[in-house]
């Protein structure tokens, strides 16, 4: 199962996740799936939502 990013936010920002966490809750009030997962490698925090079949 793939994933699509949506947005992703620095991890080293004042207000840690939360940024990430606001955007994903505005997806999911649009119907979308959206979650928040982090990134070590690159050190932010992505908005993702299931990957459809025609990506």
């Amino acid at each position: 199962m793939g994933a699509k990013v949506l947005e992703s936010f620095a991890a080293g920002a004042p207000r840690g996740s939360l940024p990430a966490e606001e955007y994903a809750a505005r997806r999911r009030a649009e119907g979308e799936p959206a979650t928040v997962v982090m990134d070590l490698k690159s050190d932010t925090f992505l908005v993702v939502v299931p990957a459809g079949e025609e990506d």
